[in-house]
């Protein structure tokens, strides 16, 4: 069987619910952002490998946004979709619900932008199959992740030089 070179967004989807457990939660009974990030991984991390379906490393988390404490009792609900793919590397959104569990409201909590990259057994990246854009909001998203990664290159390359002693402080 040949290696898949091309996949569409919804091929890789993935959707996570948890519960928000007392063990789960800070002192003022909220979820733990810690804990919401473990969750944020997970669900960007089978992403990324429902893609590549090869082993994956998590390269970046661009960052994350928390929009309303999710409270004890609440289930939380993760939705993960690939928004970019490079030669070896794939870019996950991952939006954030809160629901209540009594009345069934659900509200944003938060989401991140994750970076991933896929690696053959030795840790080596390997390339993982182009994304197919079926639409004009896949292809905006595509282009947003594309800039995105452009800028990470850029200031990842201005780091290495302010650590070389070779850029000005």
């Amino acid at each position: 069987m040949g290696q898949v070179t091309e996949k569409k967004v919804a091929d890789s989807v993935a959707h996570m619910t948890q519960i928000v457990l007392p063990n789960d939660t800070n002192i003022l009974g909220n979820l733990l952002g810690g804990t919401l990030m473990h969750w944020i991984d997970l669900t960007g991390a089978i992403v990324a490998n429902r893609h590549c379906r090869s082993p994956i490393v998590t390269a970046s988390m661009e960052r994350i946004d928390f929009l309303n404490p999710i409270p004890l009792g609440h289930l939380v609900i993760l939705k993960g979709s690939l928004q970019y793919t490079g030669r070896t590397s794939m870019e996950v959104r991952v939006a954030v619900l809160s629901e209540n569990t009594l009345t069934g409201e659900q509200s944003e909590a938060s989401n991140a932008v994750l970076t991933y990259v896929a690696v053959d057994r030795q840790g080596k990246p390997v390339p993982v199959p182009k994304l197919i854009l079926l639409n004009d909001t896949e292809k905006q998203l595509y282009q947003e992740a594309e800039t995105r990664k452009k800028q990470r290159l850029a200031d990842l390359q201005s780091k290495v030089k302010e650590a070389k002693g070779e850029g000005s402080v």
